[in-house]
């Protein structure tokens, strides 16, 4: 019997006095109960727009039709078979402007939980399956693929799946990007991910890590080494901050700085080897998911009042629903119509302050939104001893600069010609935040996936 609840199951999670003094996943995940509750509120559309919705065209009736059904792990191959990443995803996709933005259930109450079905049978799967995939037969050809993030992995592993024999080269000690050193433990534990690489790994991906292209190896030799065609998922992990005065005070961090200390080499422990200061009050400067990482992680860390700060409204905020909940459930202090106009110090260099104006909203811009507009005699200090700038990032320009012939534009994304992420270079594709900037993973991931297909059509 379908279930015409108008209202999603809750996702049973930490208590917010609980988990703001650890970096244990918060949300805890569906029951098998709860799943299948939640699975028969699916009215199986013939028009499926959820999967239109999906940047990787999950077949999302197909597999809430089998979670309803008490078929874990059959939903776990329908969603496999289009995503290479499906516990993560089910973690940290904005579901709310994808699928379940225009779930034909979120006319009349609540859409149906997409994201927390799909972390469902993922994490089933990874608690109970004990066999190994099938590795696909080879086909003799070679494929690199620079950087080791959502979009890299995706490619890769749908790559490996046609046969080809794909190395995936990383900048960094540990695979998968901004999975590793972007997202706290807290939203996406480690573990998780490691199992994702160690399943492409399964099926003959390779992975070599400590590798800057540009520098260890340039795009030229990969070829020169027998590599048919290169695709780039480098990211953009190039910091951007807003030319204030301050700024290169003792205290000021970069998110991406901030992040990869506390999420990759574990600042939050004892015996860190890059320990962040434990700071009283905080500052995060910047309204999307990262400045919503930023700030959890300095409550965690210790601080007694954090704040975002942020130029626009509480509306236009680009952070995830459930993270902006999760941050106001834990304490977090929104200082909305908020812009910084210089960070403070003392005489050691410290930062003591940021001084900001209060904003108010004008016309919209270019972007569509409504533009922040200075309040005039609106000046004021906020105190505190440390300053994070989540405002976003650009490219790293190494690959750009060592690659003769790849077009990039003026904010220094490589070009592509199409969805097919094809370069101004014969058999270099790229995709992900290498291409559009910071964006979502599952964006990352479509363009990743797209460019597989382009690949294998290139290479066939």
């Amino acid at each position: 019997m379908p279930n015409m609840s108008l209202v999603k199951n809750p996702m049973p999670s930490q208590e917010a006095g609980e988990r703001r003094s650890n970096f244990k996943e918060v949300a805890l995940g569906y029951t098998a109960e709860m799943a299948v509750d939640e699975a028969k509120r699916c009215l199986g559309c013939k028009n499926m727009p959820c999967v239109s919705g999906c940047p990787v065209n999950i077949d999302i009736p197909g597999f809430i039709k089998k979670i309803a059904d008490g078929e874990f792990e059959e939903a776990y191959g329908v969603i496999a078979k289009s995503s290479s990443l499906p516990a993560v995803c089910g973690r940290v996709c904005p579901q709310e402007t994808q699928c379940e933005g225009v779930c034909i259930r979120g006319k009349k109450g609540e859409p149906v939980a997409i994201g927390r079905l799909e972390r469902f049978a993922a994490d089933y799967h990874n608690q109970n399956f004990t066999g190994s995939p099938e590795k696909p037969e080879a086909n003799g050809k070679k494929v690199a693929v620079i950087g080791a993030g959502p979009a890299g992995l995706t490619c890769a592993g749908d790559l490996a799946k046609k046969g080809y024999e794909v190395t995936v080269f990383e900048a960094l000690h540990l695979a998968g990007g901004v999975l590793v050193y972007g997202i706290p433990e807290f939203r996406l534990p480690k573990s998780i991910v490691q199992k994702e690489i160690d399943g492409l790994k399964d099926i003959g991906v390779k992975v070599e890590t400590n590798i800057i292209v540009g520098k260890t190896v340039t795009v030229d030799e990969l070829f020169e080494e027998g590599f048919k065609a290169i695709f780039i998922g480098s990211g953009a992990g190039l910091p951007r901050f807003m030319n204030i005065p301050g700024e290169n005070l003792k205290g000021v961090y970069s998110a991406n700085e901030f992040l990869t200390r506390v999420n990759l080499m574990k600042a939050y422990k004892g015996d860190s080897d890059t320990p962040v200061k434990e700071n009283k009050r905080v500052a995060v400067v910047g309204g999307g998911n990262v400045a919503m990482d930023a700030a959890r992680c300095a409550l965690r860390l210790g601080a007694e009042e954090v704040y975002i700060v942020y130029r626009r409204s509480e509306s236009e905020l680009p952070a995830r629903a459930e993270e902006v909940e999760h941050a106001k459930e834990e304490g977090i202090v929104f200082k909305m119509l908020t812009n910084p106009t210089e960070i403070l110090g003392d005489e050691e260099h410290f930062v003591s302050g940021i001084k900001c104006v209060s904003m108010e909203l004008g016309e919209p811009d270019e972007s569509g939104r409504r533009r922040p507009i200075v309040k005039e005699g609106s000046e004021h200090v906020i105190d505190v001893d440390c300053v994070v700038m989540a405002i976003g990032t650009s490219p790293n320009p190494l690959i750009r600069n060592t690659t003769e012939g790849l077009e990039t534009n003026r904010h220094g994304c490589i070009v592509v010609k199409d969805d097919s992420g094809l370069t101004s270079r014969e058999g270099v594709y790229a995709g992900g935040d290498a291409v559009t900037g910071a964006a979502t993973v599952i964006l990352a991931m479509g363009a990743g996936k797209s460019a597989a297909q382009a690949i294998d059509e290139y290479l066939s």
